[in-house]
């Protein structure tokens, strides 16, 4: 199996992993076995980095890990092309998937890449066992 990455060129894939998303940012054999792609730590770094895009991701996380898009530029006071960039970051590198419904997008939280990231940072700060 191989699927289309970023710029166009075909990636080749286990066939026994699942592509969770078009970004290539995840993969999983099952449902809680969740683990980041290479780079993937580093862009969600970046991307949590920011105050505001972090101040998206608590939004959205407020909501009940679902939020429509209306509701964050309502609650955030920021102009909606600037919060498109940042929900746009933070989609890029996995933690939020945004579903468009006709004129509506619906912003929701990946639970199982949030808890891979804090996983993964607590390795590699020396705490975990």
């Amino acid at each position: 199996m191989s699927v289309g990455n970023r710029d166009g060129r075909d990636v080749g894939l286990d066939p026994n992993r699942r592509v969770l998303d078009t970004c290539l940012t995840m993969t999983s054999s099952s449902k809680s076995d969740v683990r980041l792609e290479p780079g993937q730590f580093e862009r969600i770094a970046k991307a949590l980095s920011d105050p505001r895009r972090f101040e998206v991701l608590q939004t959205i996380a407020a909501n009940e890990h679902e939020c429509a898009y209306q509701r964050i530029c309502r609650v955030i006071p920021l102009t909606k092309a600037t919060i498109s960039h940042h929900l746009k970051e933070l989609v890029n590198a996995g933690l939020v998937e945004a579903v468009r419904e006709g004129q509506h997008t619906r912003t929701s939280i990946r639970p199982g890449v949030v808890e891979a990231y804090a996983a993964e940072l607590l390795r590699r700060a020396g705490g975990a066992d």
